[in-house]
């Protein structure tokens, strides 16, 4: 393998285990992604349900070669899809488990999001931007 696939497979695993427990949070402590998701949102406590199991599903599937993509693509369109709660989280100064977070941490979160948008389609092989393809 050469070194790009190496650090890819990596970042891969990565980005898996991040999303992995990321996944279990939300099924595990509900509570707080319970609170900073905007109003709007129906049926809130089976949406973040659906959330971790998402996110499960996506870093399982970055593990299985054939569903690399699909995985790629799924999480990355889902980092999209719950950004609102992460700027409803900022905005709104919303308080979880007694804290309140500065802008210090959301600007940076905030910040990270087309990153980590990025991230999920590199490591998925859906793109290979802004690194060279080689043959």
């Amino acid at each position: 393998m050469k070194r790009k696939g190496i650090i890819r497979t990596i970042f891969r695993i990565i980005v898996a285990l991040f999303y992995f427990a990321a996944g279990v949070a939300h099924l595990r402590s509900p509570t707080g992604f319970l609170s900073i998701t905007p109003d709007w949102v129906p049926f809130p406590a089976q949406v973040v349900f659906l959330t971790g199991l998402a996110e499960i599903a996506g870093a399982l599937g970055l593990l299985i070669p054939r569903l690399q993509k699909a995985s790629g693509i799924s999480l990355a369109l889902y980092a999209v899809c719950v950004w609102p709660a992460n700027f409803n989280h900022a905005l709104n100064d919303i308080n979880i488990g007694g804290t309140n977070l500065s802008w210090y941490y959301h600007g940076p979160r905030l910040a990270f999001q087309p990153i980590l948008i990025w991230l999920a389609l590199w490591v998925g092989g859906v793109i290979n931007w802004p690194f060279r393809e080689t043959s």
